[in-house]
C-alpha cells in the first residue's frame, strides 16, 4: 500500500509541472471591448451582460478560454480613442464596437484587426463597410436601425399627441454625423403627409438641448424625436428631465428612456442585438472573415410606453398604442 502511495505521488511530483507548462501553454483568446456610454449606465451593463452570455452560449467563458477587456468610452470621442488605442495594444483577435463613433475610433486604429460592430445606424454612410451584403474590410457587425423607422417615430408621436404642429429631430453631429441626413428624407416625407414642420436640432451640449426643448415650446403643439446616437443616449437623464419640466411630448429610440420616465419609444431590442453579435465574434474566432460576414439587421422591435408620464401631460391615450405597447409603465 505504501508502495502504491509512493508511486502514485512520484508520478504526480513528476507530471505537475507538465501539466502546469500545458495549462500555461494553453493561450486564452482575447476580445476587445469597447462601449460609448458610462460605466454605470444600467443599460450599457444590460448590454455587456447579453454580449457575454451570447459567448456563452457559444462555448466562450470568460477567464477560461477567452479573456474579454472593456473600455468606457463615456460619451466622449476623444475617451474612445485614447480606449481604442490601448484596446489595439492589447493585440486581441477581434475587437467588439458599440455604436458609431466607437466603431470610427477603432477603425482608425487598426485596418487588421477583426472589428464586429452592434448599434450602427448607418455602416456605409461613415465608410465602415462597402455594402450591407459585402463587407470587404476588416468590419462588420449588426445595425440597429433602418431610415425608414425614424417616419414610424413621427407617426407614433402625433398618434398619442395629435394636437402637434412643430417636432424637432434632435442628434448628435459629433457622435452620429450622418444621423441628420439618414434619418432625414424620410421624416420629411412622412412629416409633409402629417401636416407637421420638422426642425433639425444638432447638439452639443446640455446647454443646447435646454434651448432645443425650449424653443419647442415657446408655441403651442411642439414635440421631440430623439434620435438614438451615442450623446443623447448618454444625456437622456436631462433630455427626459427638461422635456417633462416643459410638458413637452418626446419619443425615443431606446425603450431604456422610457423606463427612466421618458412618455414613448419604439427601436430594435438592443440587449438582443448584443447578444446576437457574440455569434459573428464567434466565428471570427473559429476562423471566419469579417469581409465574408453580412451586415445584420434587427430582427426584434420593442414599444415601450410610460402611462404615467402620459397622465402628466395630460394625454388621452390611443386604445391602439396600449394594444402595440410591448411593455406598459404604470
Amino acid at each position: 500500500m505504501r508502495r502504491r502511495q509512493f508511486i502514485a505521488g512520484f508520478v504526480g511530483a513528476a507530471l505537475g509541472p507538465l501539466v502546469a507548462r500545458a495549462q500555461q501553454g494553453k493561450q486564452l483568446r482575447r476580445i476587445g471591448v469597447l462601449i460609448g456610454w458610462e460605466e454605470n449606465d444600467p443599460e450599457a451593463r444590460a448590454l455587456l451582460s447579453g454580449f457575454t452570455r451570447g459567448l456563452a452560449d457559444h462555448g466562450w467563458i470568460d477567464g477560461q478560454n477567452v479573456r474579454v477587456d472593456v473600455r468606457w468610452g463615456a460619451g466622449n470621442v476623444d475617451r474612445m480613442r485614447d480606449s481604442a488605442k490601448e484596446l489595439v495594444e492589447l493585440r486581441p483577435d477581434v475587437l467588439l464596437a458599440h455604436a458609431t463613433p466607437a466603431t470610427a475610433a477603432l477603425q482608425q486604429m487598426t485596418r487588421t484587426i477583426p472589428i464586429v460592430f452592434s448599434g450602427v445606424s448607418d455602416p456605409i454612410g461613415p465608410g465602415f463597410v462597402a455594402s450591407l451584403g459585402r463587407p470587404g474590410g476588416n468590419i462588420t457587425g449588426f445595425s440597429d436601425l433602418e431610415a425608414s423607422l425614424a417616419g414610424q417615430w413621427l407617426e407614433l408621436l402625433t398618434e398619442i399627441a395629435p394636437g402637434i404642429k412643430r417636432v424637432a429631430i434632435m442628434f448628435s453631429p459629433e457622435m452620429a454625423p450622418a444621423a441628420g441626413f439618414h434619418y432625414l428624407p424620410v421624416l420629411e416625407d412622412v412629416s409633409r403627409k402629417l401636416d407637421v414642420e420638422l426642425v433639425r436640432a444638432p447638439v452639443y451640449s446640455d446647454r443646447e438641448i435646454e434651448q432645443v426643448i425650449a424653443s419647442l415650446v415657446r408655441g403651442h403643439g411642439g414635440g421631440l424625436i430623439v434620435a438614438p446616437d451615442t450623446f443623447t443616449n448618454v444625456h437622456r437623464a436631462q433630455i427626459i428631465r427638461t422635456s417633462a419640466e416643459h410638458k413637452l411630448p418626446a419619443i425615443y429610440g431606446v425603450a431604456s428612456a422610457v423606463r427612466e420616465g421618458g412618455l414613448l419609444s419604439y427601436g430594435p431590442d438592443r440587449a438582443d442585438m448584443f447578444r446576437r453579435s457574440a455569434s459573428y465574434v464567434d466565428r471570427i474566432l473559429r476562423g471566419a472573415k469579417p469581409s465574408e460576414l453580412p451586415v445584420q439587421l434587427p430582427v426584434k422591435f420593442q414599444t415601450t410606453f410610460n402611462a404615467k408620464t402620459a397622465r402628466t401631460l395630460g394625454l388621452a391615450v390611443p386604445q391602439s398604442i396600449l394594444l402595440r405597447a410591448d411593455e406598459v409603465i404604470e
